[in-house]
């Protein structure tokens, strides 16, 4: 007899979701490194877009770790697309000047290439997770 799938699910669920609030606090600093220990280059600032999309996606497993890695990438890009899209509006920009902190989850100026960073890194993100998930169903 096998035990109910919520019991056996359930070590799986707590473990996912604990990888993922550990690997978001490791993206959070490294993306506080690169925004302020780091020259700001076009490098730096891709790589600070590719941080902030990983974290979204790790933010979305630390929330509903149940979620398949298809429906986690699609909110965490659709938030990241979101926020850029947003930054039109001008207001990011203007809350940021009232309250720096602002900038760090709502950027502040438009830029396309974002747009492509966020997709690239969430499409990686959600393909290294369909591929830990299948490692995980097999042991």
């Amino acid at each position: 007899m096998t035990a109910p799938r919520r019991q056996v699910a359930a070590p799986r669920v707590r473990t996912r979701r604990l990888v993922a609030a550990v690997t978001l606090a490791v993206v959070v600093v490294a993306g506080l490194v690169v925004l302020g220990a780091l020259p700001d280059t076009a490098a730096t600032d891709i790589a600070g877009d590719a941080l902030y999309a990983g974290a979204a996606y790790l933010l979305v497993v630390a929330v509903a770790p149940r979620l398949p890695a298809l429906a986690v990438g699609a909110i965490a890009a659709a938030w990241c697309v979101g926020v850029e899209l947003f930054q039109l509006t001008g207001l990011p920009l203007a809350w940021g000047a009232a309250f720096a902190p602002v900038t760090l989850v709502l950027g502040t100026v438009f830029d396309a290439r974002d747009l492509a960073v966020y997709v690239v890194t969430i499409a990686l993100a959600t393909v290294v997770d369909l591929a830990g998930s299948r490692g995980r169903r097999t042991t």
